[in-house]
């Protein structure tokens, strides 16, 4: 089970260094694609707000790319269920006041990664 709960882990960091990049340096170009819904006239004015956004996202990948490099089982699995919660609770609210896909992109991974990093 611990291959799996680290590959969730490393999955949920990739998917958070995507969002760093796209909201960080590609929003008014990937994140057009991403952000359907979104008024198109508003990425240029928000771009300061989207790269915020990405900054923050950028340090919980961080957070769980250091658990790749924490050799006590678990320290290594309380840090990663902090930064996976993080990332859960992010997902949930974001699933609840932006968009519904957000939980399955975010959330439900991270959600995977806890049960699995849980389990014995």
């Amino acid at each position: 089970m611990d291959s799996i709960a680290r590959i969730l882990v490393g999955l949920v960091a990739f998917i958070h260094c995507y969002i760093l990049w796209f909201e960080m340096f590609a929003w008014t170009t990937r994140g057009r694609k991403v952000f359907k819904n979104f008024p198109k006239e508003l990425f240029e004015p928000t771009k300061p707000l989207a790269a915020n956004q990405g900054l923050y996202n950028g340090f919980l990948a961080a957070g769980l790319i250091w658990t790749f490099f924490i050799e006590d089982p678990l320290w290594r699995d309380n840090i990663s269920l902090f930064f996976l919660g993080c990332v859960a609770i992010a997902g949930i609210y974001g699933a609840l006041t932006a968009d519904r896909k957000i939980f399955f992109v975010q959330a439900l991974p991270a959600l995977l990664g806890i049960l699995f990093v849980l389990l014995p």
